[in-house]
């Protein structure tokens, strides 16, 4: 059972980041929320807590835990809602329990079809919209054999993970044995899907459903570090398109929302302006990541947060027109120990930076960048165009002074800028 239509005031929700629940707050709701005390400190749960009826605790890895504590709080307070717009990795159980309680927006098949990347592109090619061919490798070994039947260069993906995390092209063996050393040691298992090398400008699209209308908030473009492990650089919002291509983007990504079958909440879908026309990398039943939530904010005041409740509880969504431009850009050190930095204060001070993240002291071990999680920090700023925005991402990194003593094993870096 799915409900549509009718504000709903009491809210549980999974994994809610701390502001999500202030907000809903702010917009009626009494909330509820579940969350697994081992992926935040509990400061940040503390946070949580503070706008929330109730924080309750539970291991994400256990799925019948989670759906037992779904269904018991449901019951125990009379829920109307069940929500989670947090990782994917936890959402299909928690979407399926509130699903079996006739309190979800969406369906289970729904979210699944999205989330997953090999169903969302089987889904594609039954239906012929933005047709990218590809085949599924349940384990790293069987990746081998596929991308054997297909033309290269193909890009190889896990089929559930997040953030860029065992992503890479493969042009040839050695850059498959570089891949299978990597997704080994990152204890990736699969399932992977094996697709066709799609050349040309990336995007992001931001869009808020409601009664199984999309509305698309935004197009944001994106720079990444290409192969082999296409780490996002920077993101630009709103991105510069011809008006043809925008329309052609906007299409194919409501189009495979409709598909989908989702009628309620946020999404984030990435795609690529071939030749051919766009082209859908992937699609998450969820918001952006990397701050474009901030983004879209800074450039035309529409915080997407807070619609997405006030949305629920049946306000229409009105997508917003850009004032300005806004980007991040992501800082890349040397890998190795952080030994002094210097900057952050000039970084801060600069009038059009609105949010500076350099989560390092001296001391501190900085990763080397091989994903979005082990990127360095970041900053935020505004502008009157994209290419100021630009200029002024250098500036801010330009300011930021690191120096590392570099790790033996570190590798360069440099083909990451």
């Amino acid at each position: 059972m799915v409900y549509t239509g009718v504000p709903k005031k009491r809210l549980l929700m999974v994994m809610p980041y701390s502001q999500f629940v202030r907000k809903a707050a702010e917009a009626g709701f009494e909330v509820w929320a579940i969350w697994d005390p081992s992926l935040r400190d509990r400061a940040y749960l503390d946070e949580v807590a503070e706008h929330a009826r109730e924080l309750l605790l539970t291991d994400f890895s256990d799925e019948q835990g989670l759906r037992d504590l779904i269904a018991g709080t449901a019951r125990a307070h009379a829920i109307e809602t069940v929500l989670h717009l947090g990782s994917e990795e936890s959402m299909g159980p928690a979407v399926a329990a509130a699903e079996a309680l006739g309190l979800s927006p969406n369906a289970a098949g729904a979210v699944h079809r999205l989330n997953d990347k090999a169903a969302m592109r089987a889904l594609l090619a039954e239906s012929g919209l933005s047709v990218v061919r590809a085949e599924p490798a349940a384990t790293a070994e069987e990746v081998a054999a596929v991308a054997g039947r297909l033309p290269l260069p193909v890009v190889v993906k896990p089929s559930h993970a997040s953030g860029s995390r065992g992503v890479a092209l493969i042009r040839d063996g050695a850059d498959l044995q570089e891949w299978s050393a990597r997704v080994e040691s990152s204890g990736l298992a699969g399932p992977f899907l094996v697709e066709e090398y799609l050349e040309g400008p990336e995007f992001s699209v931001e869009t808020l459903s409601a009664g199984g209308t999309h509305h698309v908030i935004g197009i944001t473009a994106k720079q990444t570090t290409g192969a082999p492990g296409f780490v996002e650089t920077s993101h630009i919002h709103p991105a510069q398109l011809d008006p043809s291509d925008a329309s052609a983007i906007r299409a194919v990504v409501t189009g495979l929302l409709d598909l989908a079958g989702y009628t309620f909440g946020p999404a984030h879908t990435e795609v690529i302006l071939t030749a051919g026309g766009p082209r859908i990398v992937e699609s998450q039943t969820r918001l952006g990541g990397d701050r474009i939530p901030l983004l879209i904010e800074t450039a035309t005041d529409f915080d997407i947060e807070a619609e997405i409740f006030r949305t629920l509880a049946g306000a229409p969504v009105r997508p917003p027109r850009p004032k300005h431009t806004a980007a991040i850009g992501f800082f890349f050190l040397t890998p190795g120990r952080l030994e002094s930095v210097t900057g952050l204060g000039a970084i801060r001070a600069l009038p059009y930076v609105h949010q500076l993240h350099f989560p390092f002291a001296p001391g501190d071990e900085l990763p080397r960048t091989t994903d979005s999680f082990t990127r360095h920090g970041y900053v935020v700023v505004d502008a009157q165009s994209p290419a100021e925005a630009t200029e002024r991402i250098a500036r801010a990194r330009a300011l930021l002074r690191a120096d590392v003593r570099e790790s033996v094993t570190a590798a360069p870096i440099g083909a990451l800028l």
